[in-house]
């Protein structure tokens, strides 16, 4: 029998975890997901083997073993009020993915029995790669449920509850941050000679590999990067230039800046 996940907020981030959980031969085998969307065409294109879409949040609720809140943060006060007749704490395991709202503001707004828990995994879900940070919390039984749903669609880590805000920024925004890095080096591959697409391809492949060699091996990325700078090559050359340039102190400021903006949000 397979558990039932309920997704209430089919926006860019509910819509990714849906797209992987329809992707993923684990999920399929394991889990029934119902992703919610008040305009339902926005999320037709969801619909497979183990994924229903709906607007029926009450309905999505009532069927489900895990919820997940995947809403903006001005709307969960509604959105609990709409579903509040329909939980059961002696069933359902809560879980959300709002920055700015804490575990402890979701009790106060249904009730301090329930399993609480954040989460915060990225859009790279829609390709079975995300990065998933979840809440340590004292229900290990809930706490399990949920890292092994989300473990079908990527990889995971258990942090306190106090550093949630921080992998918010890390990993939700950091896609977008490593996106960015990506298109600026396409960019500069434009200018050495290769066409937009090409340089795209070689920039986005490269950077898998980046991460796929610091994943494998655990090393620092300084020791992969030792292995490609020779004495008085063009890669050291380059990297002293985008240092020179404010490369890390750009990058170290901006999720900086983004951690500050979470308490405005919340």
């Amino acid at each position: 029998m397979k558990t039932e996940v309920a997704i209430l907020g089919g926006g860019n981030l509910g819509s990714s975890l849906a797209q992987g959980f329809k992707q993923s031969p684990e999920a399929i085998d394991k889990y029934h997901i119902t992703v919610t969307r008040r305009n339902i065409k926005l999320i037709k294109h969801l619909k497979g083997k183990n994924v229903d879409v709906s607007t029926d949040n009450i309905a999505a609720v009532e069927g489900a073993d895990i919820i997940i809140f995947a809403v903006q943060p001005a709307q969960i006060n509604n959105l609990i009020q709409e579903i509040k007749p329909a939980l059961d704490s002696k069933k359902h395991i809560l879980s959300s993915t709002m920055a700015g709202v804490s575990s402890a503001d979701i009790a106060e707004l249904t009730s301090p029995k329930f399993a609480i828990l954040r989460i915060m995994p990225n859009t790279a879900a829609a390709v079975n790669q995300a990065m998933t940070c979840i809440e340590e919390i004292e229900n290990k039984e809930a706490e399990t449920e949920v890292i092994k749903l989300f473990k079908t669609i990527g990889r995971t880590l258990v942090v306190q509850s106090e550093l949630m805000e921080a992998t918010t920024v890390l990993g939700a925004c950091g896609i977008a941050f490593f996106l960015r890095f990506i298109r600026a080096a396409s960019q500069g591959g434009i200018e050495v000679g290769f066409h937009a697409e090409e340089a795209q391809f070689i920039a986005a492949q490269t950077a898998l590999g980046a991460s796929a060699l610091l994943l494998d091996s655990n090393n620092h990325p300084e020791h992969e990067i030792d292995k490609v700078t020779t004495p008085k090559g063009c890669t050291i050359a380059g990297l002293n230039e985008m240092e020179h340039n404010g490369l890390s102190s750009a990058l170290i400021k901006g999720i900086k800046t983004s951690f500050e903006k979470i308490d405005e949000i919340g």
